[in-house]
């Protein structure tokens, strides 16, 4: 039983501070929002004399309120963008449950989060080389030949690859999805050209198949079922309008393409 105080105003608010930014990295790196309250709410009371504390979470943003001596104080975190990090969402959960069991110190917990949130697992080559590569092994489930598979890798690494330099401007997710299926759906068209695959429809399908949003739906799914409407309405129609994204991109390509214009 973790039997630590908080003993002044101003350790309270690092306490939100600290419950704000496990939220966020969990958040940003594709947590569900029922896990980020439930992480936020355990962090604030593993304090004994926090006599209340709520967190509500949106995907595009943190609300946390907690109750010291006769103060009500509450912080407010805006969230802009969202990837996936299944690691980062590990190492949190891992910290939090140190926090809640260990009379840690809010000031290095704060600085281990900071460290948490700039953790690299993977470098990103890594990343789009075997994202990539399971694109490849799509083609050969979708019925198509080896040629059809590496032609869809090739046509994935580069577009992941390209997307990788295009996240520097922080484009919106729909124009990166626009992007990263055009470039796909040429590169596959080029290869067929090349001979490189026989079968045009597989190579597209299976390159685009990186792209899709899966963890959204999941996690809208999840979120709906826990009774988070809200957050379970937003991430699914940020899944809606990532495939809309997706086709758009593909079908631009192939509109050009039917025309005989390459």
């Amino acid at each position: 039983m973790n039997n630590s105080m908080i003993k002044s105003k101003e350790e309270a608010k690092k306490l939100l501070i600290l419950a704000s930014l496990a939220g966020q990295i969990m958040l940003k790196s594709g947590a569900e929002t029922y896990r980020v309250e439930d992480t936020v709410t355990r962090i604030c009371k593993a304090k004994d004399n926090i006599k209340f504390a709520e967190a509500f979470v949106i995907p595009t943003g943190i609300f946390i309120s907690i109750e010291y001596g006769d103060d009500l104080m509450t912080y407010i975190k805006r969230i802009k963008s969202i990837s996936i990090d299944l690691h980062r969402i590990d190492l949190v959960n891992e910290f939090s449950r140190k926090f809640t069991t260990e009379n840690l110190d809010i000031e290095n917990s704060i600085s281990e989060l900071k460290s948490i949130k700039k953790h690299i697992a993977y470098k990103e080559v890594f990343k789009n080389f075997f994202g990539a590569f399971s694109c490849g092994f799509f083609a050969l489930l979708f019925k198509g030949n080896v040629g059809d598979a590496f032609g869809s890798f090739l046509s994935s690494f580069v577009a992941l690859s390209t997307l990788s330099k295009f996240s520097k401007y922080k484009i919106t997710f729909f124009l990166d999805n626009i992007i990263g299926s055009s470039i796909m759906s040429a590169l596959s068209i080029f290869f067929l050209y090349l001979g490189l695959g026989q079968n045009l429809d597989i190579m597209i399908i299976a390159s685009i198949m990186c792209l899709v949003p899966g963890v959204a739906i999941t996690n809208a799914v999840r979120d709906t079922i826990s009774g988070d409407y809200l957050s379970g309405l937003s991430i699914g129609m940020e899944a809606v309008f990532s495939a809309l994204s997706i086709a758009l991109g593909v079908g631009i390509v192939l509109s050009i393409y039917s025309k005989g214009v390459f």
